[in-house]
């Protein structure tokens, strides 16, 4: 597979357009359609295709010639053309359904490799190495079926054009004997004999670019297969524009975040969220709090415009989100997910990501706020490697990167999803340290299932079924001795 078609802006500014609005579409669909889909396109070029356009003028300049030399004749000759071109629109229809099923099979080949190559550790742990070589073949099995049809429907257009041309061929000389028999004197015969000579040489070349152009169609049909694929992801909904017009959200003035009656659901059928309403003050820490699919993450995808509410209104600085350059709304938030992505490059590198400016003593700053003086000398500084994903690193190190990233950023709203997961006790306490110092003047909203980090948290949401059901802070929620309250003693006990 081609990668050197996605290194160029214009590409990748659509792979992170198409992944930010194709949350449902496997990624490996994503690179096959501006990877092999494109080399796909380019090979109608490459293979000759401007060749054509002189295959058409050679194949008109024929007929004149024909038509000069025997009008006759030239009209019986073009007679096949009504069948050719029957035969050429029946396989059009069939040869195009085959190139999109070899299309969709290379992107789901594609698909799986990439997840079965992201979980490998998880394959190799389960044994299940023989299952997937066996699922692979299945789908590796039907991309050849599909090859295999194309190939099918290439031999037949070629072998029509020739029965076409010899059976032209055998109807032209038959005519011709006819034509003699009833012609008298043998000048006349020789005349005809002649004339049949000429003609039968220019039928000849005049099958020729009709042999070259029924070989360009093939690949004519691929690439318009591919063309059909590329289409259909350029044409998907840009989101660098606002979707609504400037309009101020009623709020109160102190208010910078606002969720007012958000619904939300992945599937319209499986709703997610259910009415849900928040406002979160300037430089206040909010902390949500609930069980596993309560819908925690969800707010702050939505708050990201990874995803769209169904209905109400979701409010930053005043403003409708969707009111927002989504370039703008998220230059506002620094960010440390739950899934902590590292790029392959150095801790610099991944500590600066996105800034516009690269201040190596700031970065070393950050890193050492966050893990500490001795974690950049004992990973070799900030111009240590780190590995495709961060395998090189820890769970936790990678979280320690990530908050060093998010402090880095130093934007005005800081979201931390479940920033302290993967760490143990005594890194959690120095995150919590580093976490406070970075919240301090600044407006945040923290995710956690760890209700340890959400102790020191001016306001707690918590959410139990998509709804918020209990509101306040550590203290006070604890004596209400509901939802919250469960859940603590749930993690502590007593």
């Amino acid at each position: 597979m081609s990668h050197h078609l996605v290194q160029g802006p214009h590409a990748m500014a659509v792979l992170n357009r198409v992944c930010a609005n194709n949350v449902d579409t496997p990624i490996g669909r994503i690179v096959t359609r501006l990877t092999n889909d494109i080399d796909g396109l380019l090979e109608l070029f490459a293979s000759g295709a401007i060749t054509a356009v002189a295959d058409v003028l050679l194949l008109v300049s024929i007929l004149v010639t024909m038509v000069q030399v025997d009008a006759e004749l030239a009209g019986l000759t073009m007679l096949s053309l009504p069948v050719l071109g029957y035969f050429i629109n029946r396989f059009r229809k069939s040869a195009r359904q085959a190139f999109r099923s070899i299309r969709v099979y290379v992107a789901e080949l594609n698909t799986y490799l990439s997840e079965q190559v992201q979980g490998l550790a998880v394959t190799q742990a389960y044994g299940r190495e023989a299952e997937c070589a066996a699922e692979y073949d299945v789908i590796n099995a039907e991309h050849r079926d599909a090859n295999f049809t194309s190939i099918r429907y290439d031999a037949l257009l070629y072998s029509v054009v020739e029965s076409i041309a010899v059976a032209t061929t055998a109807i032209l000389l038959f005519y011709v004997a006819r034509r003699m028999d009833v012609i008298e004197g043998t000048a006349a015969q020789a005349a005809t004999v002649g004339t049949f000579v000429a003609f039968y040489d220019a039928i000849q070349r005049f099958f020729v670019p009709v042999r070259d152009l029924s070989m360009k169609y093939t690949i004519l049909q691929s690439a318009l297969a591919s063309i059909e694929r590329i289409v259909s992801l350029l044409d998907v909904g840009e989101r660098d524009a606002p979707d609504l017009p400037a309009a101020r959200v009623e709020v109160a003035p102190d208010v910078a975040i606002a969720f007012q009656g958000v619904e939300f659901g992945y599937r319209r059928d499986l709703p997610v969220l259910h009415g849900v309403s928040f406002s979160v003050r300037r430089g206040e820490r909010v902390a949500i709090v609930g069980a596993t699919g309560s819908g925690k993450t969800t707010t702050l995808s939505l708050l990201l415009r990874f995803y769209e509410p169904l209905e109400g209104t979701v409010a930053v600085d005043g403003e409708d989100v969707r009111a927002l350059p989504v370039a703008t709304l998220r230059r506002k938030f620094s960010v440390v997910p739950q899934d902590v992505f590292l790029f392959r490059g150095t801790v610099l590198q991944n500590v600066t990501l996105g800034a516009e400016v690269v201040d190596p003593t700031r970065a070393a700053d950050c890193v050492a706020r966050v893990a500490g003086p001795d974690f950049l000398a004992s990973r070799g500084g900030l111009e240590a490697e780190v590995s495709e994903r961060g395998q090189n690193l820890s769970a936790g190190e990678r979280q320690l990167v990530a908050l060093a990233r998010a402090l880095y950023v130093d934007a005005p709203f800081l979201l931390l999803d479940e920033a302290t997961a993967n760490v143990d006790s005594e890194t959690e306490a120095r995150l919590d340290r580093a976490a406070s110092e970075a919240l301090a003047g600044r407006t945040s909203i923290v995710v956690a299932h760890r209700l340890s980090t959400v102790r020191k948290a001016d306001r707690i949401l918590v959410f139990h079924h998509g709804r918020i059901v209990e509101e306040g802070d550590h203290a006070s929620l604890l004596s209400q001795n509901g939802v919250y309250a469960r859940l603590h003693r749930l993690q502590f006990g007593g």
